[in-house]
């Protein structure tokens, strides 16, 4: 950040927060898509939106990696957003507050949707595992 000023790191930052909504939008509308693939049990499909996926959520861990770098050349090295958003000028800050808070409820709603379509996928498996291969104690001496 040696070259960037603290409004250039501030806008940098509140454009990050931004296309980090955007992809949480998308990634909600892809875990949607990919349950409804997982129930039907169309694995072209999933295959696809895991495609579609990967690139929106490695974006957003460089985002989140230049945010933490960001805070942490404005505010110190044990900063967050909140220390960096209570040093905000007031419209700037309320309006990167809502941002970010928005921008939490969605990455939370996004863990959410993906711990449900893991326990889909999982339960699947271990369903055709039981078909393919039996049970593992059907046959054991009693």
């Amino acid at each position: 950040m040696s070259r960037m000023t603290r409004e250039q790191a501030l806008g940098k930052l509140r454009a990050g927060v931004s296309a980090d909504l955007d992809a949480c939008q998308a990634i909600l509308a892809l875990l949607a898509r990919q349950f409804e693939a997982a129930l039907r049990h169309r694995s072209a499909e999933l295959a696809d939106l895991a495609e579609q996926l990967t690139p929106l959520l490695d974006a957003m861990e460089q985002r989140r990696v230049q945010r933490v770098s960001l805070v942490r050349a404005l505010c110190g090295a044990a900063a967050g957003m909140a220390t960096l958003i209570a040093g905000v000028a007031a419209a700037q800050g309320e309006q990167l507050a809502a941002d970010w808070q928005a921008l939490e409820q969605l990455v939370l709603e996004c863990k959410r949707l993906n711990v449900r379509n893991s326990a889909l996928l999982t339960e699947q498996f271990s369903i055709m595992q039981r078909v393919l291969h039996g049970e593992e104690t059907l046959y054991e001496a009693r």
